[in-house]
């Protein structure tokens, strides 16, 4: 027994008596030796430690007992208390130097500590024995700061977030899990641009976050010569005033509280103030204000409505960015700012010594925003280089100008805010330079924030970008939902063209078929689907009756399958408002998506199956013959299709009271409404009567008890909840990030958000759906090339998309070049298997992948993963004509004097800390002369490469073997897997975009194809770029549904509006694969209707001034021909609208 009790006290004394003791048992030469053998020195498993502690205790009352009579320290009586974690295991062996260090700054700063520690891994259960009051029972600590590194429950091996989940939301407040430099001595960190190693941000990142842990921030490093832990002096005194900060919104009265409300100016032009993915945030800064009143903190003399909320911040709501019409909250002067912002001449460097010319009148800086009381709505500067092609071809990284500073020096040191609200998908901040993951004392991010609690409002379909605000700006993410989506509809042409295909239908067989077809032809090319469909005839001689029967019924079965993709595409309406759910009928056509998809782990066939299987058929084998355009197939699947929304349709009018809100008694009453012996059935009679009639109602009765589920999450509302929790200093309960419609638990919405374990993807569910992709993106390129398999691809990478996905497009980057990834026994995706080429089929295609910034940040163990699979498949010894990559390995090798493994990098990204191609920000701002110039941008800063060899280095300089790589490409690839995001909602996608560079660097200057797989609903599809423009443009841009719905949001939905037109740009610039019918029909839309000019005149001048500049630009470059007569318009409608905004009458 006394071995073992040597053995678990652990330290140098126990072992080595321990080590005494058996010498003496089991060396017979020392058997006879007198030796002085202490006895064990025990240390409890479980308990309170303090470095001037004179022992350890395992009672809070004794603990506190010896704490409040200590005589070297006093402390105030409502001081605040931060609950310590620890590890034993550094306790019980000496190597606590690092503990007292953050012991001792806590104390220093004024707040008492609790620092307890556990034997095991499951921290919740000191947590649950010492940070309650034994008394009133309540919380007794008002922060937890763990130093661990872990998961609350569980090592770097397994974890149990419930369980850590239920005891943190017991104690119920804030929760941070700082980091210690466990593979990397404090020089190399401090040297690492990457900052963190990737394993510890795998293990010791990632993992607490699903914990809903925040601020990981490195407290600790590590003696390269003894390996003893170290505090790291800076890094504690951040840590500590963070901690005391958080634990303050505990003690403060709501009336004393000061907050920040930071709005986003992107791009800096006129009409930009409040930007965000998918919000109305006026409108929603609006409710908060409301909901702040109600608590009673002081919102001073705030306007009634959200109009004049924003004309009081603005004064002028098309304010440019950079003019003196916005409202202008403080100057701060050169005296102030050098002395309030201590870091400002590390900027002098790239802005030159302050004021500088951004947010400046020329002797101080200004600040923009305006108070409410004890609110402050502030506007975030800009990165400050967007206009200056020069800055943006050569700057590897931004970093912030001197009105930047001042601002955030203006919040923390001037306006004392105790909390920042960051406003909507997103701002700046967060990707100002720095180290990736466990910044120091002199990366932006950490200065900027100071020692402000971060809030932020942030999409919950963008989880990976919410990431990097967490880790960067140290924020508590904040979800709220994108709008309720709504199917696309038809309109003009195109709704003439489904009433005819319906007249051909039940006339096709009498002497009226053929003119109908005609009629369809012709209406299908005035539509220009002509482009999505070869099979029509485009000579203007061609007349259906000279066709035979198959033949009439493939051109309108192609037509009528374009039509119904058109209709059924899931488009956002309007913008949200945070606070304000769905009703239950808005939810409807969320809800049909929702039940497209099967869930496996839940046991849940898709209703399209159920329905299709009641007449004895498989969905799969009708999709396929709807892809075709075989008539009678693309008919069935539309009234599968039309099946589905009438059953669900029923199912929430049952649910939902008259006004179309879900009823108080169906709350929770889902699971056994329709259960059990019940004769009625959930989606009542929409099936009587009809084809579907057989359905498998028990099968079907489990998907609507989950829908059921599912509905009650989507119109449940916590986001103001989550924002109040927050600011009480109280846990905000953690959640995934995603589509809600792939995983609906990303709902309901205000939580915290996180990303997922990064070394569980890619699942084996998206390796299957990833090689659906890859077989027919390989196929199709394949027969439309003459039976020639591609030799190279280059495809994106991005956070989010892998994060909702689970690594799908990870996935098909390995599957490409013959490699499949292999979890080890503990799930951990981080082994490769070699597809044999018998198995492949195929020869391996050769890949250049560019990672997002934020793909790197989040996912370095996979970039890791890719790295090794190409190398891999790069040094079989196969065929060339079988293995690409390898063929132009070899190829490369020989060029560029290196060696084989060096020679086959492929996986790219932007340097460590830095982010974008700023092709985006070119484009946006007109800031560029030639094409040249955007290819320039891209390969500057998208050239730099991973390396597997040296994963802890970061990100190095390889232009060379990226230009040479991409001269093999012949085609390019993305992904497009949600229905909230496609190609022109975002500028991300043409940003990434290498279609003209890839035809630039080739040596026969030959345009690569262009691919994009759409995995938004079961029927994976891969169309060309010019086809997915072309439904994203009918879908939305020229959808009268669409624009409608932006337009009822006014200023903030006009702009939604131009930026679709400025992304579309984007494309043509990048890519050339916009057709000239999109910029004229939108023309049309837009610019040549009186009516419609005067209601984007009136809700934002600016932004139609920028959509009016935008078709000038498109035709000034080249992408649009037009008639002179609209260019003039053009010009005209130009000084119309300057004139306006000039106030010239």
């Amino acid at each position: 027994m006394n071995s073992l009790q040597y053995w678990l006290g652990g330290s140098s004394d126990n072992l080595e008596n321990f080590l005494l003791m058996i010498s003496k048992a089991y060396v017979p030469a020392l058997a006879d030796m007198k030796m002085e053998i202490a006895e064990p020195v025990t240390f409890p498993d479980l308990g309170i430690w303090h470095p001037t502690a004179p022992t350890m205790y395992t009672d809070l009352k004794e603990y506190l007992n010896w704490y409040d009579t200590r005589k070297d320290m006093k402390f105030a009586k409502d001081a605040p208390v931060i609950g310590v974690v620890l590890q034993r295991s550094h306790l019980v062996t000496g190597d606590d130097g690092h503990y007292a260090g953050m012991v001792m700054e806590l104390e220093a700063r004024g707040a008492k500590v609790v620092p307890v520690f556990a034997g095991g891994l499951d921290f919740s259960v000191p947590v649950e024995q010492y940070f309650f009051d034994p008394i009133t029972k309540n919380a007794y600590v008002d922060t937890v700061l763990s130093l661990t590194g872990f998961a609350l429950v569980g090592g770097p091996a397994r974890q149990d977030h419930p369980k850590a989940i239920d005891s943190l939301k017991k104690l119920n407040v804030p929760y941070m899990v700082t980091v210690p430099l466990s593979f990397q001595t404090t020089e190399e960190w401090q040297d690492s641009t990457l900052g963190l190693h990737p394993v510890q941000v795998a293990l010791q990142v990632a993992l607490p976050e699903l914990d809903g842990g925040l601020e990981p921030i490195i407290f600790s490093g590590r003696d390269s010569k003894t390996g003893k832990s170290h505090t790291l002096q800076d890094r504690a005194s951040q840590i500590a005033g963070r901690a005391i900060k958080w634990a303050s919104l505990r003690k403060k009265k709501n009336v004393d509280k000061k907050l920040a409300i930071t709005v986003f100016s992107f791009p800096p032009d006129k009409g930009n103030v409040g930007t965000a993915a998918y919000l109305n945030v006026f409108g929603s800064i609006f409710r908060v204000l409301q909901g702040l009143k109600k608590d009673g903190y002081d919102i001073g003399d705030c306007p009634e409505n959200e109009g004049d909320l924003i004309n009081s911040v603005l004064n002028d709501k098309e304010a440019k960015f950079a003019s003196p019409d916005l409202n202008i909250e403080h100057r701060m002067d050169m005296k102030e700012y050098e002395k309030l912002c201590i870091y400002q001449e590390s900027l002098h460097e790239n802005w030159g010594p302050p004021p500088g010319n951004l947010n400046s009148d020329g002797k101080n800086l200004l600040v923009y925003g305006k108070k409410f009381g004890n609110i402050f709505i502030g506007v975030q500067p800009t990165f400050g280089y967007e206009g200056d092609p020069m800055r943006l071809l050569f700057s590897k990284s931004a970093s912030p100008h001197h009105g930047f500073a001042a601002y955030y020096t203006y919040i923390e040191k001037v306006f004392g805010a105790d909390a920042v609200l960051h406003f909507g998908t997103h701002g700046s901040l967060e990707f100002m330079p720095g180290k990736q993951v466990g910044m120091s004392g002199v990366c932006y991010p950490d200065l900027l924030i100071g020692n402000t609690p971060n809030i932020y409002y942030y999409a919950a379909n963008n989880p990976s970008e919410a990431t990097i605000a967490k880790r960067r700006s140290y924020a508590n993410t904040i979800s709220y939902l994108t709008p309720p989506a709504e199917n696309a509809g038809l309109y003009k042409g195109l709704k003439e063209l489904k009433e005819l295909i319906a007249s051909y239908q039940g006339l096709k067989d009498s002497g009226r078929g053929p003119s109908i077809v005609n009629s369809i032809i012709t209406t299908a090319m005035t539509c220009n689907l002509d482009k999505d469909i070869p099979e029509i005839p485009t000579d203007g001689n061609t007349d259906a009756k000279d066709m035979d029967m198959d033949l009439r019924n493939l051109i309108v079965g192609k037509t009528y399958q374009k039509l119904m993709e058109i209709e059924s595409r899931l488009l956002p309406c309007g913008l949200h408002v945070v606070g304000c759910p769905p009703s239950a009928e808005e939810a409807v056509a969320t809800l049909v998506n929702i039940a497209g998809i099967d869930r496996e782990d839940e046991e849940i066939t898709a209703l399209p199956q159920l329905l299709a299987q009641s007449i004895g058929m498989d969905i799969e084998t009708i999709y396929r013959a709807n892809d075709a355009g075989d008539l009678e197939q693309v008919q069935r699947l539309q009234d599968i299709t039309e099946a589905s929304r009438i059953m669900v349709g029923q199912y929430v009018s049952t649910v939902s009271d008259p006004s179309g809100r879900l009823a108080a008694s169906a709350i929770g009453a889902f699971g056994s409404m329709f259960g059990g012996a019940s004769v009625a059935l959930p989606w009542g009679d929409a099936l009587k009567g009809t084809q579907f009639s057989e359905i498998d109602v028990v099968a079907s009765r489990k998907l609507f008890d989950y829908l059921g589920f599912c509905l009650t999450q989507i119109v449940t509302d916590n986001e103001l909840g989550a924002l109040t929790e927050a600011l009480n200093g109280e846990y905000v309960l953690p959640g995934p990030g995603g589509d809600p419609i792939r995983n609906p638990k990303v709902l309901p919405t205000g939580k915290n958000i996180h990303a997922l374990d990064p070394q569980a993807i890619p699942t084996s569910a998206a390796l299957a759906s990833a090689k659906v992709v890859v077989d027919r993106l390989i196929e199709r390129q394949r027969l439309e090339n003459d039976g020639v398999y591609p030799e190279s691809i280059a495809l994106v990478l991005w956070g989010t998309d892998n994060i909702k996905t689970y690594g799908e497009s990870l996935a098909q980057v390995m599957l490409m070049v013959g490699v499949k990834p292999m979890p080890d026994a503990l799930g951990r995706v981080n082994k490769l298997e070699l597809i044999s080429l018998e198995e492949l089929g195929r020869p391996r295609i050769d890949v250049v992948v560019n990672c997002s910034g934020v793909f790197r940040d989040l996912f370095v163990n996979q970039m890791n993963l890719l790295d090794r699979a190409v190398k891999l498949a790069a040094e079989q010894d196969e065929p060339l004509e079988m293995n690409f990559v390898r063929k132009h390995a070899l190829l490369q090798a020989e060029e560029l004097g290196l060696s084989l493994r060096e020679a086959a990098t492929r996986i790219f990204s932007n340097a460590s800390g830095s982010y974008s191609s700023n092709v985006n920000l070119a484009v946006e701002n007109s800031s560029w002369n030639d094409e040249s110039q955007l290819q320039e941008m891209y390969l500057n800063r998208k050239s730099f490469a991973f390396n597997s060899d040296s994963p802890g280095s970061g990100m190095e300089t390889k232009t060379d073997i990226f230009k040479s790589a991409l001269q093999t490409v012949d085609l390019t690839f993305q992904n497009l897997d949600s229905s909230e995001i496609s190609l022109t909602d975002v500028s991300h996608y043409f940003d990434s975009d290498p279609t003209k560079l890839v035809q630039s660097v080739r040596k026969d200057g030959k345009m690569p194809a262009s691919f994009i797989a759409d995995t938004t609903t079961a029927n994976a599809q891969v169309r060309s770029l010019s086809e997915t423009v072309r439904l994203d443009s009918r879908t939305k841009l020229l959808n009268p549904k669409w624009y409608e719905g932006m337009l009822a949001s006014g200023y903030e939905g006009t702009r939604e509006i131009q930026k679709r037109l400025n992304n579309t740009l984007g494309w043509s610039a990048t890519s050339g694969q916009v057709d000239n019918w999109v910029y004229e029909d939108a023309n049309d839309v837009y610019m040549k209707d009186p009516e419609m000019q005067k209601r984007l005149m009136e809700t934002n001048p600016n932004s139609f001034r920028k959509m009016v500049a935008n078709f000038l630009e498109a035709n000034g470059r080249g992408y649009w021909e037009t008639s002179e007569e609209n260019i003039e318009n053009l010009r005209q409608l130009y000084m119309e609208v300057e004139d306006k905004i000039e106030g010239v009458k």
